[in-house]
């Protein structure tokens, strides 16, 4: 799909003197970005105020990982000088955080290809202040890689400034045409490879990171599988199919995303196919989740849930739904069946999460895992319980 007015891989330029002219494609690139031959360009992502919360998602999502673009550092100056893998609560990454703009090109050295706009707002739109640091970046020659809901392509002051500095605007979440979108046909079940949707009970709850997890333990296994990516951060990571589910018309939404999974897996005939989820069922502010049950029909479903989280994000007022729930909802709208459970451990630690996996299973009778503090393996256990047919690779490899 194309997502991009205007598309350009840009080498790296002095920060002082004169810059290179930027190197173009002809031809717009996929949501991927081919880095067999190339690596990838280099970024700097925006998530002032943001990193490390619900609202910096994008820009979390890109540290933890990113096949399309290299990460170099993030800018939030309430973690200013920190590490931003131990700023999520991970490990170490040597991705650094700066307060601004300026200091993070200037660690560098030369100019980086691009700045990415790390956040996700529920406004989906441009802060003043947000604004003069994209313009500022397209001074410096930076191209503008975008996720919101405002195009900032579409924007005369930031379009034009990009036209001057020939730098190029990535708005991930702009459409093709209406008249180039595709209608929902039925031909996903003839999809030789197993479906598997990774939902959640709320937003921004870490779907996407346990689908990543997976596709890349059942890889390592032996089991080839494809993500498909259905939101802005899975498509700025690199998923090489997908659409931005949110952003599409609702008559096309179903028929997009079948088309996605269809392409995937005529090129790549894969055993698994993976479909990160958006938003919630039972979720009264989003619809994206059951387009996803339709225009995929998977064979089973995944479930997300925080134990901690008492309200939807960005909702207060609306109380979180039990897994249960939630798991009553989704079987009851689609003909699927949920194979597990993962949690995201916000609030949680130590001994608190290993309570919390031992509750949830006891309670749903299913398998409980968190994919970023418990092994990989258990994902891969998960998977292969519900479809013992895909266990052809004896040896349980480390993701």
């Amino acid at each position: 799909m194309e997502m991009e007015l205007k598309t350009a891989a840009t080498i790296r330029r002095p920060a002082k003197g004169a810059q290179a002219t930027p190197i173009r494609q002809d031809d717009p690139i996929p949501a991927s970005i081919d880095t067999h031959d190339t690596p990838p360009p280099s970024a700097i992502v925006y998530c002032e105020g943001n990193f490390s919360k619900i609202d910096g998602k994008t820009a979390n999502g890109l540290v933890r990982h990113s096949e399309a673009y290299r990460i170099l550092s993030i800018i939030d100056s309430a973690f200013d000088g920190q590490d931003s893998g131990l700023a999520l609560g991970g490990t170490a990454n040597q991705i650094p955080i700066f307060g601004h703009l300026e200091a993070a090109v200037a660690h560098e050295g030369v100019v980086p290809d691009t700045l990415i706009y790390g956040m996700a707002p529920s406004s989906g739109r441009l802060s003043p202040i947000d604004r003069n640091v994209v313009l500022d970046a397209i001074d410096l020659g930076m191209n503008i890689v975008s996720g919101l809901h405002e195009y900032l392509s579409d924007d005369f002051e930031i379009a034009s400034a990009a036209s001057q500095q020939d730098v190029t605007i990535r708005d991930i979440r702009k459409p093709k045409l209406s008249k180039d979108m595709r209608l929902f046909d039925g031909s996903v079940a003839r999809v030789g490879a197993l479906r598997i949707a990774v939902l959640g009970t709320d937003c921004a709850i870490g779907k996407r990171t346990t689908a990543t997890v997976l596709a890349r333990i059942l890889n390592a296994n032996g089991i080839k599988a494809v993500l498909i990516g259905t939101g802005q951060t899975g498509l700025m990571q690199g998923a090489k199919y997908g659409v931005a589910m949110d952003a599409i018309p609702p008559q096309f939404c179903c028929g997009e995303l079948e088309g996605a999974i269809v392409a995937a897996s005529k090129a790549e005939s894969p055993d698994v196919i993976l479909i990160e989820g958006q938003g919630a069922l039972s979720h009264p502010a989003f619809c994206t989740s059951a387009f996803i049950l339709r225009g995929s029909q998977p064979n089973a479903v995944i479930l997300q849930h925080a134990p901690k989280r008492a309200n939807r994000c960005d909702f207060p007022d609306m109380p979180m739904p039990t897994p249960a729930s939630e798991i009553a909802i989704i079987e009851a709208f689609a003909d699927t069946k949920v194979i597990g459970l993962t949690l995201n451990h916000e609030g949680m630690a130590g001994a608190e999460i290993s309570d919390a996996i031992a509750t949830q299973a006891q309670s749903l009778g299913l398998p409980v895992t968190d994919a970023l503090s418990r092994p990989a393996a258990n994902l891969l256990a998960m998977v292969i319980s519900a479809f013992p047919q895909l266990n052809h690779a004896p040896p349980v490899a480390a993701a």
